[in-house]
């Protein structure tokens, strides 16, 4: 049985329902767009100028609020620690993800139920609920004031969704192509590398995006496990620019403007197959 979701209505209508579809998909845009829109903005302002004009255009572009942010207020080396934090983890992530969710998905043993539980067991459990116990660890360990606390902390928080995500991916794709693939002499890693990898590209780029968003943005763990002011990431790093009686509105809107950058470039480039698979298995 097929059925048919075609609009089957007059011509008029349904030219009347797209125009509705469509101003309704425009007003959503505009009200996501438009904030990032101001925060550029703002970027170009004075301080005094944000207040006197919140939601016009600047008199004068004044560029050297970059300049100013970047290198006299250090925060390029926020965005460096940011992008090594970020980087790292996200690799792991995706290496041990991707390595687990192919046990679960294509192995056949007894424990696979309980051992897919045990990662599902991280999405219910968010790992801020555990952190006196977390603090205490990592202090045991001597890796207190490290990034390497913190990104083992987001390849902990990262591998429970990749694993769901990508074990799902990973169920749907025919048994047949491992065994074409052990019939020409592959082994199980080259099934992985060569066969199972290549054919998740939409997971993995929907897994990159759905984690390295959080990882770049998280503001709490590296507060509460970095206290060296070279060693901050970008989201503890913008928190510098509040003062205690006054804050800098210009350069905070200029921190913010950078910050989002690297976020958009990612999501751009990686688009087409972060949609494509949001849209997998939507079709039959």
């Amino acid at each position: 049985m097929t059925i048919d979701f075609k609009y089957t209505g007059k011509k008029w209508g349904r030219n009347t329902l797209l125009g509705i579809v469509h101003l309704l998909m425009g007003i959503y845009v505009a009200l996501i767009f438009y904030p990032l829109f101001n925060m550029v903005v703002s970027s170009l302002k004075t301080t005094r100028e944000i207040f006197q004009n919140p939601f016009g255009f600047p008199e004068t572009l004044l560029f050297e609020n970059y300049k100013t942010v970047w290198i006299d207020r250090g925060f390029g080396g926020y965005f460096k620690n940011s992008f090594i934090v970020t980087a790292i983890a996200m690799a792991f992530v995706i290496l041990l993800g991707s390595m687990a969710s192919y046990g679960v998905s294509r192995y056949r043993y007894k424990l696979r139920t309980w051992i897919y539980m045990l990662f599902l067991s991280g999405i219910m459990l968010p790992l801020k609920v555990a952190i006196i116990p977390l603090f205490l660890i990592i202090k045991n360990l001597g890796l207190m004031d490290t990034h390497l606390s913190i990104i083992m902390i987001f390849i902990a928080m990262g591998l429970p969704s990749t694993v769901f995500i990508l074990s799902g991916f990973m169920k749907t794709i025919p048994v047949d192509l491992e065994y074409a693939a052990r019939i020409d002499g592959c082994n199980d890693w080259g099934i992985y590398r060569r066969i199972i990898m290549p054919v998740t590209q939409s997971a993995i780029a929907l897994v990159t995006i759905y984690n390295a968003v959080p990882i770049w943005n998280d503001f709490f763990f590296p507060l509460v496990f970095i206290q060296t002011n070279r060693l901050k990431t970008l989201p503890v790093g913008l928190s510098t620019f509040f003062g205690q009686f006054s804050t800098n509105w210009s350069l905070l809107f200029t921190g913010l403007s950078i910050s989002t950058l690297p976020m958009l470039i990612l999501y751009l480039f990686m688009s087409k197959y972060f949609i494509r698979g949001m849209t997998a298995g939507a079709i039959k």
